[in-house]
């Protein structure tokens, strides 16, 4: 019997690609859906929407493909009527870092996947692989952790992240904090803001210095695609002394001497919190 999983906020933009995904390869999926406009993407894929408490119902693996501030909120709403070892599949860090699952259901399994995305240097041949940057086409890799719950369930778990995120190069087992210094630490604290900074820079570029902007961007864009390729060990890292020297004279300017304490669990935790109940930083 196929396993049966429910997918709350299914009709989403995140929810519908991992439902299609899930249906693709043969789960018995429950498709929850409340918005009308979401419920209209799923009927026009064939899918009907049903309530949660009918699609919790007996379900082995619930998907909670929602917004991390209202996460807390439906998983308290449903947990009584979810069975004990029942599973909460949550798709980001963010909920369980702030410590805003149940706390009083100490028989329900919490695990946490999130995937990496293709990454930028690759082997895809097919043109709708090379520009597929969300995944779901290219292959990419996941990382995963275990929160609460017995330890024969992070198959489970895994199986399910690598069935919704499919083609998998990678499954990386690590901890939920370990999770969270990736996301939000890495890829929204550390590497937004640097990209973020870049577009405004192309801008200045523009508005300030006269510089056509395609001129400033495919200039941007082409060292990146170098830089990145020799700073990450894709290619000989061969910059030269002059290059490295401005380097280092330029990261006094642009770089926060505490730049690292975004990666620490406190700051971490802080966004969490930011991020779920509004508060924080």
């Amino acid at each position: 019997m196929a396993l049966s999983v429910a997918v709350l906020g299914s009709g989403g933009k995140m929810g519908f690609r991992v439902t299609r995904k899930l249906v693709d390869a043969g789960y018995d999926v429950r498709a929850v859906e409340i918005g009308e406009a979401g419920r209209q993407r799923l009927a026009e894929a064939g899918l009907s929407a049903i309530g949660a408490e009918e699609g919790v119902k007996d379900a082995r693996v619930v998907v909670m493909a929602l917004p991390d501030n209202v996460i807390g909120k439906v998983a308290s709403e449903i947990s009584a009527h979810l069975a004990p070892g029942t599973m909460l599949l949550i798709l980001d860090a963010a909920a369980p870092y702030a410590d805003d699952l149940p706390k009083d259901r100490p028989d329900l399994t919490y695990f946490v996947g999130h995937p990496c995305h293709p990454p930028l240097f690759n082997d895809e041949t097919e043109w709708d692989a090379r520009r597929d940057y969300h995944g779901g086409i290219a292959r990419q890799s996941i990382v995963c952790a275990l929160m609460q719950g017995p330890e024969e369930h992070y198959a489970i778990g895994e199986e399910i992240c690598r069935a919704m995120w499919s083609p998998i190069i990678n499954a990386y087992r690590i901890s939920v904090e370990q999770l969270a210094i990736l996301e939000p630490g890495l890829s929204e604290m550390i590497a937004m803001p640097f990209v973020d900074t870049m577009v405004e820079a192309v801008d200045e570029c523009e508005k300030k210095y006269g510089i056509p902007r395609e001129a400033a961007l495919d200039f941007l864009i082409g060292h990146l695609n170098v830089e990145i390729a020799m700073w990450f060990g894709y290619s000989p890292k061969v910059p030269s002394d002059a290059a490295l020297r401005l380097m280092r004279f330029a990261k006094s300017v642009v770089v926060q001497p505490e730049w690292r304490e975004a990666l620490s669990p406190a700051k971490v935790k802080e966004a969490s919190e930011l991020i779920v109940y509004g508060k924080g930083a």
